[in-house]
């Protein structure tokens, strides 16, 4: 196993330890004390976490470590990192006035991402291979889900965490069209064909 592939599981071993934090910051703000180290530690551990991509990305490139398994799992740990931040950040409370993500954008987010899923066995099933490049609109929606999380996390208060989830929404629509739309165009050229 490379080294980059070493750090991917790294940062997939972080994200329980991570959920910990955030629902035990949770349920220190729902009992009226709020045990700030807890969610400074959450937030250190989302920040280590999220940098770690960058990491064993550029540990593949520069020491030709890229391989199938690496390609397979970083963005699966990307993914498995996020989904469980707007879980947990839905689930428990991390302020004054319910301030949380709203349960609605978590499911938003998993219903989207588990169509992809799906949409990417059916092209695997109808077209025997599946050819997708990252869009513009795919990558918007991981930053606009990433501001929300640290919007929540660091309990910016000049507007309350249902704008940023707003903006992150519609980016994730969006881009769930795009896929939805790459697939079916993938379906029908091997139909054709």
């Amino acid at each position: 196993m490379t080294l980059a592939s070493k750090i991917t599981l790294g940062r997939i071993a972080l994200v329980p330890v991570f959920a910990v934090y955030v629902a035990r910051y949770g349920m220190s703000v729902a009992h009226g004390a709020p045990q700030e180290h807890l969610r400074w530690t959450a937030l250190a551990l989302f920040i280590f976490a999220s940098a770690t991509d960058g990491v064993d990305g550029w540990v593949a490139r520069r020491f030709n470590q890229k391989s199938k398994f690496g390609a397979f799992i970083d963005p699966l740990a990307d993914k498995f990192l996020l989904i469980t931040a707007i879980i947990f950040l839905s689930a428990f409370p991390w302020g004054a006035g319910d301030w949380r993500m709203p349960p609605w954008f978590a499911y938003l987010v998993i219903t989207r991402d588990l169509l992809i899923g799906l949409g990417i066995i059916l092209v695997k099933r109808a077209a025997h291979e599946v050819h997708y490049s990252p869009h513009w609109t795919g990558k918007v929606c991981t930053v606009t889900q990433m501001i929300a999380i640290g919007w929540v996390m660091l309990k910016v208060n000049v507007l309350p965490p249902l704008y940023p989830c707003i903006l992150a929404a519609v980016f994730t629509l969006w881009s769930a069209v795009n896929y939805y739309l790459e697939a079916s165009r993938q379906i029908r050229q091997r139909a054709a064909t």
